[in-house]
């Protein structure tokens, strides 16, 4: 066995480095869930995110449902995403539904002062959406436009998808093409209140919130899913005036969005591809702070709910670089390495391991928008590093949580240091075990030694994403250069389990 790990390792240009040691404990005793919707996706009127993404030009020579892109659907239901985050985003707050139903021809074109100022045709709206999300088979989470909307427009909108009623704007609803309702349950209401969804207050949020809420009615089969608009990554106060002052019962869910900026500079992010390993180390610093944000933000959120009765959901995360050289700077267009899908894979880590409070996230974005699980060019598609690992990791929806006790070796650079390992596991309703683990050290593999508290299992077998270099990323060109192999570095030693994880890797196991 140990001369098939080395060849392994040495496929991956790692025998050159010497490994470090590791132990994790795994326990059965919990009771808690990793639901599904924390592996949610997220898709903006931005850049070519829905245009040229999901919704392409009826000549393109790609198989369609409408102009749906049916090979972007079959990819992203290999996954099993549970949900998709509409129409934004900050596109949200300038959002009025009403544009975008009724015949494509007749709907009015607007100005998308956010992103690029591109004219927008409408031509993708409510149904459209809808409709993709059938194909998806997942559900809608629709965010509400409180910026510049009005109560009485979301309320309309609501109505509009859930009832059944005799009303004016459900039979417009039939006029369209639907004579059921929809039954959207997943509401957002407005997006950053803080920032371009209106630049409020806490205070001022969390009273419009009420408002809103108040008429943002349930219909038969439909009861409503409210997320408030929560904070920008430390923000605290933000989630402490909200949990103060919005009663638990009003809301399903309190937002918190969070990106890792390469550099921590918002004005000079950092390049998707060409990076040092100093860069690459100061990234996952950042990355990491998650851990940081969801607990403090998740410790004011119990002194309110201590029965973890709202949710906190970061709507938005992942990685944000500067644009690819070339591409319109406002639709934030980045390439996707393998230090994106180490991001994913460790944020993924995080919110499992905190699955009490975080019971919702979605990455940002889908398709062609910043950490995208795909990229499109006209007839092309590739799938990232990224989406890899949710195909990985789809084995923990909905499954139980796993306790972990980790002991890590460091990954050191430039004299500071993070964890190299980090990991997460559940438990299927079949009785499988499923362990993620991802070693960020670029230089070094791990050997891990696990203890297995009262779990019975006689096989192990498992997945890993790894290449040759951190900046290693798919191009249309090459579109397979980073993908799923098969796992041979772990065994059962008695009733140990032994893994040899190669450096800058992510991998899932499979004990049954």
């Amino acid at each position: 066995m140990k001369k098939c790990i080395c060849l392994f390792l040495t496929c991956w240009q790692l025998s050159a480095f010497a490994q470090h040691d590791a132990s994790i404990t795994i326990s059965t005793g919990s009771n808690k869930i990793i639901s599904k919707h924390i592996y949610g996706q997220f898709a903006e009127h931005l850049g070519r995110g829905v245009y040229d993404g999901f919704w392409v030009d009826k000549n393109l020579p790609v198989k369609k449902q409408d102009r749906i892109r049916l090979d972007v659907v079959a990819a992203l239901k290999k996954i099993k995403i549970p949900n998709l985050r509409w129409p934004g985003g900050c596109f949200a707050d300038e959002y009025h539904w009403r544009d975008g139903i009724g015949p494509s021809a007749q709907r009015p074109r607007m100005v998308n002062t956010n992103w690029g100022g591109v004219t927008e045709d409408n031509s993708f709206g409510t149904h459209e959406f809808l409709a993709l999300c059938k194909l998806l088979d997942c559900e809608p989470y629709v965010a509400g436009n409180v910026g510049s909307g009005t109560v009485e427009e979301m309320s309309k909108w609501i109505e509009y998808l859930n009832s059944n009623s005799t009303s004016t704007v459900v039979q417009m609803r039939k006029k369209n093409g639907h004579p059921n309702p929809y039954k959207v349950t997943f509401w957002g209401v407005g997006n950053e209140s803080w920032g371009c969804g209106g630049e409020m207050t806490p205070e001022y949020y969390a009273n419009e919130f009420k408002r809103y809420a108040t008429y943002a009615r349930n219909y038969p089969g439909a009861p409503l899913k409210k997320i408030a608009s929560g904070a920008n990554s430390e923000d605290y106060n933000w989630t402490e005036v909200c949990m103060k002052n919005i009663p638990n019962h009003m809301m399903w869910g309190l937002s918190m969005h969070y990106y890792t900026v390469p550099t921590g500079n918002w004005g000079k992010k950092g390049s998707a591809t060409a990076f040092t390993e100093q860069e690459y180390f100061n990234t996952m610093v950042n990355c990491l702070k998650m851990e940081e944000l969801v607990t403090k933000h998740s410790a004011i959120m119990d002194k309110y709910d201590p029965q973890k009765k709202v949710a906190l959901a970061v709507d938005e995360w992942g990685i944000w670089t500067d644009p690819e050289p070339g591409s319109k700077p406002g639709f934030l267009y980045q390439q996707n390495s393998l230090r994106d899908a180490l991001i994913a894979a460790s944020t993924l880590n995080i919110f499992n391991n905190h699955c009490d409070r975080v019971k919702m996230a979605e990455l940002a974005q889908t398709v062609n928008v910043l950490q995208a699980l795909i990229l499109t060019e006209k007839e092309k598609m590739l799938l990232t590093p990224t989406y890899y690992v949710f195909d990985m990791y789809k084995v923990h929806q909905d499954a139980k949580y796993l306790d972990i006790a980790l002991k890590s070796p460091d990954y050191e650079v430039g004299g500071k240091s993070i964890p190299a390992l980090n990991v997460s596991a559940s438990q299927d309703a079949a009785g499988k075990v499923h362990i993620s683990i991802v070693n960020l050290d670029m230089n070094k593999a791990v050997a891990i030694n696990s203890t297995l508290k009262d779990v019975k299992w006689s096989s192990v077998t498992g997945t890993v994403l790894t290449s040759a270099n951190i900046t290693d990323i798919n191009t249309f060109q090459n579109p397979n250069k980073l993908q799923l192999h098969n796992f041979t570095g772990a065994k059962k030693d008695g009733d140990k389990l032994v893994v040899n994880i190669p450096a800058k890797s992510v991998i899932t196991l499979e004990l049954k």
